[in-house]
């Protein structure tokens, strides 16, 4: 009876979630994001609640004694209403929380991921609005300090690793204000931590590993991304060994056709540079047809910045890092670990980093 009761409601949050990103306009106005704000900290690591869309973001690549890893936990926060009514209740439903985790084994080739869901409450889920604290369930993200403690654990999979920024947050395109797309209100507020260090745990079938590597951190939010002619986007998260980092982003259209890219590149002392258009070049050079949903993703790019004398190859660290989130978002994405080589500044370069690609397996355009 427990998991028949524990299914209904995942089916009901999962109805919700679908009707709330088809039909934005029956949550209320939200938020859009201008030029102009301040990101300030530790008060922007927390929830933005007059904004519609907001999501926690950490991956990386990690190291045990005797295996390579990749690792991604999100949090989302989606607003179901722009303002509380004024008779509040601890029942009311007005944000809800999906969140994702997964774990790469890359050395023996396997791929685990899963998922929860839950509206905001006590014991539940939620956020804090002046520091960074998330949690959905026993999943969460807080931070103490300078470092960031994140946990996470579904039967014999989880991970509990502490999180030391090796630079400041880096503020993306405009002082934190990201354009997405050709029109006004495609935007967020969207800063970094690039290079943090990690050190911890993963348990893996059951078996615990003591990890350390990289890990890399997004915060955004905003209130809208995609247009209805846009089917996803594709994103990069590069952290190269001469301790430089690599953003990259482009949202393609349903035609086959892409928005201009848009980069941030970050040096070896902190200092970032915002590279947009043709000062950034992204090109897939092979495919991959998903066993499990036939979608077909790229997986191996070329990126090249030419200011920076920057070329990189780009390969997935396994080819099956596909997720499905059908009790949750009802989307599947490629998120996964990827390997790293080429030339910068006329020097070989070697490194690590994390892919996302959505709108592969279906369109999300519109939806979010």
């Amino acid at each position: 009876m427990k998991l028949k009761s524990q299914n209904v409601i995942f089916l009901i949050f999962q109805c919700v979630f679908v009707l709330m990103i088809t039909a934005p306009s029956m949550c209320g106005e939200f938020e859009k994001a201008t030029p102009g704000k301040t990101i300030t900290f530790p008060r922007d690591h927390g929830k933005h609640k007059g904004f519609e869309t907001e999501w926690w973001y950490f991956t990386g690549n990690l190291i045990s004694k005797n295996r390579h890893w990749g690792t991604q936990l999100t949090f989302f926060r989606r607003g179901l209403m722009r303002k509380s009514n004024q008779n509040t209740s601890a029942w009311e439903v007005s944000d809800l929380y999906p969140a994702h985790f997964a774990i790469t084994n890359i050395t023996d080739n396997k791929f685990f991921h899963t998922e929860l869901i839950s509206r905001e409450g006590p014991g539940l889920s939620g956020a804090a609005t002046e520091h960074l604290n998330v949690h959905v369930k026993n999943w969460s993200a807080s931070q103490e300090g300078e470092k960031i403690l994140v946990k996470a654990r579904d039967r014999q999979y989880a991970i509990a690793l502490t999180l030391t920024p090796e630079k400041p947050a880096v503020l993306h395109g405009n002082k934190g204000f990201s354009v997405k797309g050709s029109d006004k209100d495609q935007a967020s507020y969207y800063y970094s931590f690039t290079r943090l260090k990690a050190d911890g745990t993963i348990l893996f079938d059951g078996r615990e590993h003591r990890v350390s590597g990289l890990m890399w951190m997004d915060h955004e939010f905003g209130s809208s991304i995609l247009k209805p002619d846009q089917a996803g986007w594709d994103w990069f998260s590069i952290q190269l060994d001469n301790k430089t980092e690599l953003m990259a982003f482009h949202l393609r259209r349903k035609d086959g056709s892409s928005d201009k890219p848009f980069a941030t590149f970050v040096d070896s002392s902190g200092n970032s540079t915002h590279l947009s258009g043709e000062s950034v070049i992204i090109k897939a050079v092979n495919f991959w047809v998903s066993p499990h949903t036939k979608a077909s993703y790229p997986l191996e790019w070329v990126i090249e910045v030419p200011e920076k004398q920057l070329k990189i190859r780009i390969i997935p660290a396994i080819k099956d890092q596909e997720l499905t989130t059908e009790k949750t978002a009802g989307t599947t994405y490629w998120e996964g670990a990827v390997t790293v080589s080429g030339i910068s500044e006329n020097q070989p370069v070697k490194g690590s980093g994390y892919v996302e690609l959505t709108g592969y397996a279906s369109s999300m355009g519109g939806k979010l």
